[in-house]
């Protein structure tokens, strides 16, 4: 959170009417109640030359200096969070401004929801995308890539977690379909039917007896059979198991 904020009050804006506009936007923060060393320091900036009007005329601003302004309200009033996985970005002033800002930053393409909190306006975008946005406009790019870099590593950590889920589920499926199948070639053995079933079965029960954690593909590689005839083949040692009948 500091880098990023580090980040954008190091931004000295080129026009007049831009530094005119993120003065406007500190307000406070510019008359001595800067939240930190690097606000401080962009507020002693933009006192440079005539002492500008902390008013602000968003309705006739061009877009340019809607986003100084709005570059230095993240600055006095704005936090960023990506605790426990989650992207939260929250401007928190007056309780009469919250829903203007947040008209505002509809109109830059940045919808944001707003409510009340403890006596508070709270704007809010939990959105990555939203934040992602906010720190192209503002001039956040070290910001915007170190982010983009933890929304990858957070995707592909999901990705793999999916995966690592899935091939448990699938191991435990396959588990569990062995233990039938041997029970049942057990049953089948014990009581004489096994010898007389064809040849195929009799081979891939064989084989399934001596490799009980074998896949399906690896049983039809040992005995040169399709994966199809080798499921089929389990399938029927475990209906008739089940059934009684040779």
């Amino acid at each position: 959170m500091m880098a990023l904020r580090a980040e954008l009050a190091a931004i000295d804006p080129p026009r007049a009417c831009d530094r005119a506009a993120e003065r406007a936007g500190l307000g406070a923060a510019a008359t001595g109640a800067a939240p930190d060393a690097p606000v401080a320091r962009l507020a002693v900036r933009l006192e440079r030359g005539p002492r500008p009007s902390l008013s602000f005329a968003w309705a006739t601003a061009p877009e340019h200096c809607r986003l100084a302004w709005l570059r230095g309200r993240f600055l006095a009033r704005g936090s960023l969070s990506l605790a426990g996985g989650r992207t939260h970005l929250e401007f928190v002033g007056p309780p009469e401004e919250a829903q203007a800002l947040a008209a505002r930053l509809a109109e830059l393409g940045l919808p944001a929801a707003w409510r009340l909190r403890r006596g508070s306006g709270v704007v809010t975008w939990k959105s990555a995308e939203a934040v992602l946005r906010f720190f192209r406009l503002a001039g956040a790019s070290a910001a915007l890539l170190e982010l983009e870099a933890r929304l990858v590593a957070r995707a592909l950590q999901a990705d793999l977690n999916r995966a690592a889920n899935a091939e448990g589920a699938n191991l435990d499926r396959a588990v569990r379909a062995s233990s039938r199948q041997l029970a049942a070639i057990r049953v089948l053995a014990a009581d004489g039917r096994l010898a007389r079933l064809e040849p195929t079965i009799r081979a891939v029960a064989r084989a399934r007896l001596e490799a009980p954690e074998a896949s399906l593909s690896d049983l039809a590689a040992t005995g040169e059979l399709s994966r199809a005839a080798v499921q089929r083949s389990l399938e029927r040692l475990e209906a008739l198991a089940r059934s009684g009948l040779a």
